[in-house]
């Protein structure tokens, strides 16, 4: 055999391994860098739509591996401020940082997702004719099932994955189940166990006990506490029994501002949270 024909046989038995993992299908860790500072910082960001001043000179600051809840009115710009650190709205003005490395302004939606950013909206969206275990699959980055007859090892250490998950969100008496005939509560778990699967360093979720039962809700404020420190976890959410469930430090906007900020007992007693939002009766809010 000649030189050529014999380096070209050795290449395809080195890309045929079973044990071989390729570096662009392993699960990307994110490359946020958070050793000067937090992990998401947010400095005078203002967006107006037709007029109508959504986020008015925005500070906002999340350090690495914290839950912080973000409470606030009917159109305080919760919801323009996740879509403004995920892309999907670009400010007017002001600075986007994810660690002291990405200014998010100037990457776009699937950049940064791959970075690291996960966002879970109000409704679940998951694949109801998928069970549950197919729908963690799909979520894994990279096209696993091209390869699986060449990258055994990695379908492996997928499987170890997806149990994890399972574990996680305490989803795994129901693997096989289809997504469908989930509960609602159930439902909103498999979604965060779906980007658990892309291992997000920075989790936003929005309204995640919207519609749940009371177990439910206890459920949810226990996995969204134990996320934290594995990930940042900001979460929005009208609730205040939940809210003081799980909060350590809560954010209130109104007005496209940060109005107070501190732990709930504090922003709970604050004469301008009352007057704009709590009413006197935080658990009615």
């Amino acid at each position: 055999m000649n030189p050529i024909a014999s380096g070209r046989l050795e290449r395809l038995r080195e890309f045929a391994r079973p044990d071989r993992v390729f570096d662009f299908m392993a699960p990307a860790q994110s490359p946020v860098d958070v050793r000067h500072g937090p992990i998401l910082y947010l400095e005078d960001v203002s967006v107006s739509f037709d007029g109508f001043q959504a986020i008015h000179r925005l500070n906002l600051t999340i350090d690495d591996g914290e839950l912080r809840c973000i409470i606030g009115p009917n159109g305080a710009g919760k919801t323009t401020m996740m879509d403004i650190i995920t892309g999907k709205t670009r400010p007017d003005s002001g600075q986007v940082w994810f660690g002291s490395r990405h200014n998010l302004l100037t990457l776009d939606e699937p950049q940064i997702a791959n970075l690291g950013i996960g966002r879970k909206f109000q409704k679940p969206t998951v694949f109801e004719a998928l069970d549950v275990t197919e729908n963690l699959e799909l979520a894994m980055a990279g096209d696993r099932r091209i390869w699986k007859t060449l990258l055994a090892r990695l379908d492996h250490e997928g499987q170890a994955r997806i149990d994890e998950v399972l574990e996680t969100t305490g989803l795994t008496a129901q693997r096989h189940r289809p997504a469908g005939v989930l509960s609602h509560g159930q439902k909103q778990w498999l979604e965060i166990g779906m980007l658990l699967m892309q291992r997000p360093r920075l989790l936003l979720v929005d309204e995640p006990v919207a519609g749940m039962t009371e177990p439910e809700m206890h459920r949810t404020a226990d996995l969204l506490t134990r996320l934290a420190g594995q990930q940042s976890v900001v979460v929005v959410e009208h609730d205040m029994g939940f809210v003081r469930s799980i909060a350590r430090r809560v954010t209130v906007l109104h007005q496209g501002s940060v109005l107070a900020e501190g732990s709930m007992d504090e922003v709970a007693g604050d004469p301008r949270v009352i007057e704009v939002y709590l009413g006197g009766d935080e658990e009615t809010a």
